[in-house]
């Protein structure tokens, strides 16, 4: 009885009642739209940084990222190995062997960071592979090099050509090598478009003098943000002459980046919620002003001051709840056509390089479901707070007072 006396209080000022929940629905889906603009937008940047080169965990030698010392390599062990692939939420591990050398091509020559990957292993961790923009990728060559898009325009070479690698090896002695360009790959990300190629793990052995040896293991994980505390778990399980740094203490600009993002959506929502309790409250306030008479003969005839309460409440919590309802819908239909489509400013805007990281000219959404679905819950907490102090003064009128008009509220 008090669900249907409550719809038909709501629908008494039809107008009133659909423009407010209108109002909450459209307020409520931007909100979840602009959480998950937010979220892509730090997603893309993390995955720019992480997915295309570091990887969301790095496990070397102590000293090694610091100095980038050819010198300080590792041999892998079968235990090692397997107690990183085990550990919890990692989905790839990727041995590396990293050098530095002067590649050319012809009457060209650049400078060049030589990173030695296992094809098939490194696909789990990063996507270099898969932003080819010319050329097939590996196969089973051994002399086969993926360079970036820019290095390549510099250098004026394409699949297919032979380029001259030099550099110096572990044993002092000059290493020199032609390489077959097997693709181009293009990031976005200067440093990796400029100044990096991509050569088979046995290849930069032999070519440094390094056998069998890496410098780093590269872990991918399923939940990135997750990385600090795996980080931690693995330090205490392995070797005390290792290290293992997440992409917080390699990225520091990028987690400082998402932890500025995290409050700036705090102090956003707090906003939204202060003004949609401030709606909420005017229509509820004006609702109990038009109904005092109502209130007056009710608490008249024996209704509890509690009871009149618990009604505007409850007309408070079915407006709040249709309106999340649809809001929720709303917002999270929007994110999926953003997060699918989203929308491409590259012909407006150039691509921003930022502490390691990108930011695409692309605006897309990622649905994080639990913290959207909490913004959008804690919505109908705040209709009912602001509905409490309309409701708290319909509950303290004085039947008589009001009943004989002397006490309008």
């Amino acid at each position: 009885m008090l669900i249907s006396m409550c719809i038909r209080n709501i629908l008494r000022n039809k107008r009133r009642s659909i423009l407010t929940v209108s109002a909450m629905v459209f307020a409520s889906s931007l909100l979840l739209l602009g959480m998950g603009i937010s979220a892509g937008k730090m997603h893309d940047m993390l995955a720019s940084a992480t997915e295309q080169y570091h990887g969301h965990l790095v496990i070397s030698q102590k000293g090694y990222q610091a100095r980038r010392s050819m010198y300080v390599h590792f041999k892998p062990s079968e235990e090692i190995t397997r107690k990183i692939l085990s550990a919890p939420g990692v989905t790839g591990v990727s041995p590396r062997l990293r050098g530095f050398g002067l590649l050319s091509y012809e009457e060209a020559a650049m400078p060049v960071e030589i990173l030695g990957i296992e094809p098939e292993k490194e696909a789990n961790v990063t996507t270099l592979q898969q932003k080819l923009t010319a050329g097939n990728g590996f196969d089973k060559s051994r002399d086969g090099v993926l360079i970036g898009k820019k290095l390549a325009e510099k250098l004026k070479a394409g699949p297919g050509d032979k380029l001259a690698l030099v550099s110096t090896g572990s044993d002092g002695s000059i290493a020199n090598e032609l390489l077959t360009v097997k693709g181009i790959f293009a990031t976005e990300n200067t440093r990796n478009d400029t100044a990096l190629i991509l050569v088979p793990l046995a290849f930069l052995q032999d070519f440094l003098v390094l056998p069998e040896s890496i410098h780093e293991f590269s872990v991918s994980m399923k939940d990135p943000m997750e990385a600090s505390i795996l980080a931690e778990t693995l330090a205490a399980e392995l070797p005390d002459n290792f290290e293992t740094m997440d992409w917080g203490r390699f990225l520091p600009e990028i987690r400082d980046a998402i932890a500025i993002s995290h409050v700036s959506n705090i102090i956003i929502l707090a906003i939204f919620y202060l003004a949609t309790g401030l709606c909420v409250f005017n229509t509820v306030y004006m609702s109990v002003m038009e109904r005092t008479r109502e209130f007056g003969v009710l608490m008249a005839l024996g209704s509890r001051p509690w009871h009149i309460r618990k009604m505007i409440l409850t007309e408070t919590f079915i407006m709040g709840g249709i309106s999340v309802f649809f809001g929720t819908l709303l917002g999270f239909a929007m994110n999926y056509y953003m997060q699918i489509h989203g929308i491409n400013m590259s012909g407006h805007v150039a691509p921003i390089t930022y502490g390691g990281g990108t930011i695409l000219p692309v605006v897309h959404a990622v649905i994080e479901p639990l913290p959207q679905i909490l913004a959008a819950a804690l919505l109908i907490v705040v209709c009912l707070v602001s509905g409490f102090f309309p409701a708290n003064k319909a509950a303290g009128l004085v039947p008589v007072d009001v009943i004989q008009g002397r006490d309008n509220g």
